[in-house]
C-alpha cells in the first residue's frame, strides 16, 4: 500500500507527513552533489553541514529560492529522495499534497507538480501555505469569522485573512529569513571588512537578533575572515547593530502585514481585533517580532504552538480528509 504524503517544500526546511503516522521527516532543504559524477552525496542535515565547507567538485545547494524552484532537476531528485525515505517505491505510488507559497506563479506550480510526478507521485495536489498553516494551528477557518495568519518562511512572508475555508485578503512578499541572514552578512562585510558565512549569520540572528528591544540583551563574538589580509578575525556585535542591519527586511514584513489588514472587509477587521494575528514559520521566532507587529497593527499578535510544523500538520489534516477538502486545493 502506498502511504499518502503531505510535503512542506520550504526554502529552508522540508517536512514530510505520512497519512496515519504524522511527521516522519524534518530536514533542511539542501542537497550535496558531486559535479564530476553528478551523483547525490547527501541530503538534508548532512548536506547542510557541508555548506561553505566543500572542495571545488562538491557543491551543497538549496534547489528552492524565494519559495520557487530555481533548479528543476535538483528539486526533482530531492523530492525523489524524500519519497524514497518515506518508503515509496515503483510499486507504491502515493497521493501527495505539497504546500507552496501563495505568490507562486502558474509556471512554478506546474514545475512543482511535474517534479513530484517524475519523482513517483500518483497524484499531486497543491495547497497554499497560509491556508495549511491555519488548519495546522487549529483555527476555525470554516466558520464565518476572520482568521489572520502570518507565515514567515526562509524565502517568503505571507499574510492571509481566511474565512469560510477561503482566503479573503492576501499579501505575499519574497522576503524571509534568508534575506535577514544576508543582511547580517552584508552589514558585517561593510562595517568591519569581515566575511562571514550564511550559517554564521544565521547563528548571529538566532543568538542576538531581534525586531525590537528585548530585555536582557547581550553582545556576541563573531568569527570571520578579514577581507584585507585574509586572516581569521573575531569581532563583537551588539543586538542594536544587528537590529539596524536587518531593519529594512523586518520593516518590509511589518508593512506587508499592515497592508493586508488594510484590505480586510470591516466585519472581518473586527474579528482580527478581538482574535488577533497568528504567527507561523521559522522566521516568526525572531525575538521581538510579535511586539513590533502588535505595535504597528494595533492588534494582539501571538505565536502558534508549533510554528515550524504548523504548515505540514495542516497539509496532513487535509490528507486525512482528502475528499472533503478538494475546494481548498489550488487549481
Amino acid at each position: 500500500m502506498a502511504r499518502d504524503l503531505a510535503i512542506d517544500l520550504g526554502t529552508a526546511n522540508t517536512l514530510v507527513y505520512a497519512r496515519g503516522q504524522g511527521i516522519i521527516l524534518n530536514e533542511p532543504s539542501v542537497i550535496a552533489l558531486n559535479r564530476k559524477t553528478n551523483e547525490v552525496l547527501a541530503m538534508g542535515r548532512e548536506a547542510w553541514q557541508m555548506i561553505g565547507r566543500t572542495p571545488a567538485h562538491i557543491v551543497a545547494v538549496r534547489p528552492l529560492r524565494k519559495g520557487a524552484i530555481t533548479d528543476f532537476e535538483v528539486t526533482q531528485r530531492m523530492i525523489r529522495l524524500l519519497l524514497l525515505r518515506a518508503g515509496v517505491n515503483r510499486f507504491s505510488r502515493p497521493k501527495v499534497v505539497i504546500c507552496v507559497p501563495s505568490a507562486i506563479t502558474a509556471v512554478e506550480r506546474r514545475a512543482v507538480v511535474e517534479a513530484a510526478r517524475r519523482a513517483g507521485a500518483a497524484e499531486t495536489r497543491l495547497i497554499e501555505q497560509p491556508l495549511a498553516a491555519a488548519i495546522g494551528a487549529s483555527l476555525p477557518i470554516h466558520e464565518p469569522v476572520g482568521n489572520m495568519v502570518v507565515d514567515i518562511g526562509g524565502g517568503t512572508s505571507e499574510t492571509a485573512l481566511i474565512s469560510l475555508g477561503g482566503v479573503i485578503a492576501l499579501k505575499a512578499i519574497r522576503v524571509g529569513s534568508f534575506d535577514i541572514d544576508a543582511a547580517i552578512q552584508s552589514y558585517v562585510r561593510h562595517e568591519f571588512g569581515i566575511a562571514i558565512g550564511e550559517r554564521t549569520a544565521e547563528e548571529v540572528k538566532i543568538t542576538i537578533g531581534s525586531a525590537a528591544y528585548v530585555a536582557g540583551e547581550c553582545s556576541a563574538e563573531v568569527r570571520g575572515r578579514n577581507l584585507m589580509n585574509g586572516l581569521p578575525e573575531t569581532i563583537v556585535l551588539s543586538p542594536f547593530e544587528v537590529r539596524a542591519a536587518i531593519g529594512e527586511q523586518v520593516l518590509s514584513i511589518v508593512d506587508s502585514v499592515v497592508s493586508c489588514l488594510v484590505e480586510a472587509p470591516p466585519e472581518l477587521s473586527q474579528d482580527v481585533i478581538s482574535r488577533g494575528i497568528h504567527l507561523v514559520g521559522g522566521g516568526s521566532l525572531l525575538r521581538g517580532l510579535s511586539e513590533r507587529l502588535s505595535q504597528a497593527a494595533d492588534v494582539p499578535v501571538s505565536l502558534v504552538d508549533t510554528p515550524l510544523e504548523a504548515v505540514v500538520i495542516g497539509a496532513g489534516r487535509c490528507l486525512e480528509s482528502f475528499e472533503d477538502v478538494q475546494a481548498m486545493f489550488m487549481e
